[in-house]
């Protein structure tokens, strides 16, 4: 079992940054890939990005790739999320999500492939 925390949530006008933290704990010494999705109000939850367990690998949604950058911090079991260059359409429920037994490239953008999940961070971007 792994236990995730997000925080780093907020307002923030457009062109402005965020730094989203996802906190793990429980059986953290496990192998995990760790991804961030978000949900905005009557939209399905879509993946941003991802890294595997040795922060070594990352993955990217296409539209957010420049944007937002993903890292992995093992030694605090800590994911971060930063996004810069933030636009209203970014306003959305930011979920951190983990699970150990993703090992194709295919599945990490995909939400049901994930046992665990944070509850969310609200982010607002106004224009």
């Amino acid at each position: 079992q792994v236990q995730l925390v997000e925080s780093g949530g907020g307002t923030v006008q457009a062109g402005g940054s965020l730094r989203l933290s996802c906190a793990a704990s429980g059986r953290t010494d496990s192998t995990y890939t760790i991804a961030w999705f978000r949900q905005a109000p009557g939209k399905e939850r879509d993946f941003v990005a991802a890294v595997d367990w040795s922060g070594g690998t990352k993955y990217y949604s296409d539209s957010l790739k420049g944007r937002f950058t993903i890292t992995r911090d093992n030694a605090k079991n800590t994911v971060y999320l930063q996004m810069n260059s933030l636009k209203p359409e970014d306003t959305a429920v930011y979920y951190c999500a983990a699970d150990s037994q993703i090992f194709r490239a295919a599945m990490i953008s995909r939400r049901y492939e994930y046992a665990y999940w944070g509850q969310g961070t609200q982010v607002a971007v106004s224009s």
